[in-house]
């Protein structure tokens, strides 16, 4: 027994010390490989601790280094590099936005990191039409994209609560916001994609060409290729918002209305609800107004402590409609808080 025991503990030995010095050999060999790669960009292999973190705070990996790419070809090479070096290299690639990933997606641990921002300045292109659209960069920001649609009268369809998000990102995920129930989330309006698969090919792709990559890269979180420029629809933006929050301590009323909300026709153009603990005075910092009609129920709101339900509205229109929107108010049984 005791000898049996001896042979496998030198035998656990063995194997972990071939291990060892495999990782200790390949990884100067993989080290010097992605340092003569044929790039514009570079890669960064020191200071990495900004990449093993993200907006969950929950994971942590350390990844081998970063890519700053200057164009998609650096990408495809690197991503291909990888493929081509087999399983037995252990390295995985993972695509970072902004890392607002909650469970670690934008990280790889002991892989390579893409940092998709170095692709923001790829330039813009707006067509103006009968369907406008708008081909961006994966690594660009909606917030620049809302910017600079507006130049041209134009916004996309639909949002994120925050702007200050990747193209790519988002649309690997789904993109979804108040404007989810009338236009479907962000991957609802999406022409065409550009990606680069796992074997470092960049491929175009739509609903009818390639069809079953350009399925699988929305909302594939990142899983089937990384999306490196996105044709993206858009419409007319309005010249005015008419924004509304309303308050509720009933849930039933609360699911009530905004499932009446939604399945209207003719209601408003942005529907989001969500759940609040006024612990911290939050809706006294609101810019806003209780109804006229009922300044005494105002006077007596009182929040301090309180779970509230609150909906999230707005309703888009143009100058000429002003008198118009103004005059719609429906009878909701809540307090209302609003702002032009």
């Amino acid at each position: 027994m005791k000898r049996n025991m001896l042979f496998l503990r030198s035998f656990m030995i063995l194997v972990l010390s071939c291990i060892a010095i495999k990782i200790n050999l390949c990884f100067p060999n993989i080290l010097s490989s992605l340092k003569t790669l044929p790039i514009d960009g570079h890669f960064n292999f020191e200071q990495l601790h900004h990449a093993a973190k993200d907006f969950g705070n929950r994971y942590s990996f350390l990844p081998l280094a970063v890519l700053h790419p200057n164009s998609v070809s650096d990408i495809a090479t690197t991503v291909k590099h990888i493929w081509q070096m087999g399983p037995g290299s252990d390295l995985t690639v993972a695509a970072r936005g902004h890392g607002h990933s909650l469970q670690g997606q934008a990280q790889a641990h002991g892989g390579i990191v893409i940092n998709m921002k170095s692709l923001q300045g790829l330039k813009m292109q707006f067509h103006i039409g009968n369907l406008p659209y708008v081909d961006v960069s994966g690594g660009e920001l909606w917030i620049n994209i809302l910017r600079e649609g507006l130049k041209h009268g134009l916004a996309p369809k639909s949002w994120t609560d925050y702007l200050h998000l990747t193209v790519g990102g988002t649309l690997s995920n789904a993109g979804i916001s108040g404007q989810a129930f009338r236009h479907g989330p962000q991957i609802s309006n999406v022409h065409q994609l550009e990606v680069v698969t796992g074997k470092g090919e960049v491929v175009t792709c739509s609903g009818k060409q390639n069809s079953d990559l350009f399925h699988g890269v929305l909302g594939g979180l990142g899983q089937f290729g990384i999306i490196t420029r996105a044709r993206i629809s858009l419409e007319p933006a309005p010249e005015m918002v008419k924004w509304i929050r309303v308050l509720y301590t009933d849930f039933a009323t609360f699911t009530r209305d905004q499932e009446e909300l939604i399945s209207g026709e003719s209601t408003f153009d942005y529907v989001e609800g969500f759940v609040i603990i006024n612990r911290t005075g939050l809706l006294n910092n609101w810019r806003s107004s209780f109804n006229p009609q009922d300044p005494v129920q105002a006077s007596k709101f009182k929040s301090d402590g309180r779970t509230l339900f609150c909906l999230e509205l707005a309703k888009y229109f143009n100058r000429d409609k002003t008198a118009v929107v103004n005059r719609v108010r429906r009878p909701f049984n809540h307090q209302w808080k609003q702002r032009n």
